[in-house]
């Protein structure tokens, strides 16, 4: 088999980051969310692993190789218009063969990987199947019917009355007959060729279509808060390890993660939470649910719930900073009026004064 990552589009929901970086580059938990799809498909045995990529593919291939680190092998699929998952499907065709493969979106982050889901479809005669997870609020996804014999019969995007609770995760196995579908069907009224359109297609020309139902969670990191979220939800799995250097004044509980070269130097850590390799937190407080990472500086500041990307400095804030997304090399410092409350989502490079209150 062979793994299928869609690693295109240009990430507007997460606006300003990803003006400048792919938003599948953002970690989670300190590890880049496209790392985490590879590690996934890599622990299911699969180490033939195609990447579809758009306009930030010069930053991925910077950033993943060839794929020698996770013992895989990776090659790069151009796409030049971010034209739908079908469209991915079909451009990735001369990479794919005759191959079973799985493909997985490259900004969605599952608990418990995709071994069984694997194992499942290798032992089946099926010729494709959706990975389905059940919903509160199923009129917000893409929906799936299924028949009393558990097959999938249809596929509804965001309908008003669901026919059912199981939603579209963005995982899907497929194997050589999907590009009859994606060469049988026709743009969307958005101009894209959908995937859901294909497996229908599958299901009504008599092939077999089955769910995998997941049980544990699974978040699209589109937006802000399902990035914070997913990282709150991974911080809690990892298994702490300390690496760097803790002084004797400070306090850092036994759920925090601290990496290779990082120092606390007078501070507080509660976790979960995880401090990046050569990253200094004085005289500061990191509260649950924050990932640090590597090369910043959180001085005399309080800060919990958040993602704080690498070589950022937070110096001399008077308020905690709380539920925030804060991008590469951004700098956040005192000014000297009175503050009020801070959240912030801050693209790569932003240089912030904020408003002290020593004075006024």
């Amino acid at each position: 088999m062979k793994g299928l990552i869609l690693s295109g589009g240009k990430g507007t929901r997460l606006y300003p980051l990803t003006f400048t970086s792919a938003k599948q580059l953002i970690p989670v938990a300190n590890k880049p969310v496209l790392f985490r799809v590879i590690e996934a498909i890599r622990d299911a045995g699969i180490t033939d692993i195609g990447i579809v990529v758009g306009d930030t593919a010069e930053e991925i291939k910077r950033a993943v190789g060839r794929g020698g680190r996770w013992g895989v092998n990776i090659t790069y699929i151009p796409q030049e218009q971010p034209l739908g998952l079908a469209h991915a499907v079909k451009i990735s065709q001369d990479f794919l063969g005759d191959d079973r493969f799985v493909m997985f979106l490259g900004d969605n982050v599952i608990q418990g990987g995709i071994s069984p889901l694997i194992a499942q479809f290798a032992s089946s005669e099926y010729n494709s199947q959706i990975v389905l997870t059940r919903v509160d609020q199923p009129e917000q996804y893409g929906v799936a019917e299924l028949d009393p014999d558990g097959r999938i019969v249809r596929l509804v995007e965001k309908p008003k009355e669901p026919p059912s609770d199981l939603a579209l995760v963005g995982i899907y196995m497929f194997d050589h007959h999907i590009f009859e579908a994606v060469n049988a069907i026709t743009p969307s009224w958005r101009g894209e060729l959908e995937i859901t359109d294909a497996i229908q297609w599958l299901v009504e020309n008599g092939y077999k279509v089955y769910p995998y139902i997941h049980r544990g969670w699974w978040i699209d990191t589109g937006r802000p808060g399902d990035m914070l979220e997913a990282n709150s939800l991974v911080l809690e799995e990892l298994t702490p390890v300390v690496e760097g250097y803790i002084d004797r004044d400070s306090e850092v509980d036994s759920r925090v993660t601290v990496e290779k070269g990082a120092e606390i130097i007078n501070s507080v850590v509660r976790g979960p939470a995880i401090i990046g390799q050569d990253t200094r937190i004085v005289n500061a407080y990191v509260g649950p649910f924050t990932s640090i990472y590597h090369h910043c500086l959180i001085e005399n500041a309080e800060i919990s719930r958040s993602i704080v990307l690498e070589h950022c400095q937070i110096r001399n804030i008077n308020r905690r900073i709380e539920d925030s997304l804060i991008g590469r090399h951004v700098v956040l410092h005192r000014s000297p009026i009175r503050p009020r409350a801070y959240k912030f989502t801050l693209g790569d490079y932003s240089h912030v004064g904020l408003l002290g209150e020593d004075s006024g």
